[in-house]
């Protein structure tokens, strides 16, 4: 993963001032990291239950 991160590619700003971080971001991590990252592309998989099913019905529902 590159040092530098670009805002709107690696992470956007939400109104509330907390940093979401994007797939794109995720994928050159290589990992999940199990803290339930919204827009995560691993299924959480490092998540434990009951968090782990809560966010996949989540990003299911578009939520």
């Amino acid at each position: 993963m590159s040092q530098t991160m670009i805002e709107g590619v690696d992470f956007y700003y939400e109104e509330n001032g907390y940093i979401v971080f994007t797939e794109k971001y995720h994928l050159e991590k290589g990992h999940c990291c199990g803290n339930g990252c919204r827009h995560c592309p691993y299924q959480y998989e490092a998540v434990p239950e009951p968090g782990r099913t809560e966010f996949l019905k989540a990003k299911a529902d578009g939520v």
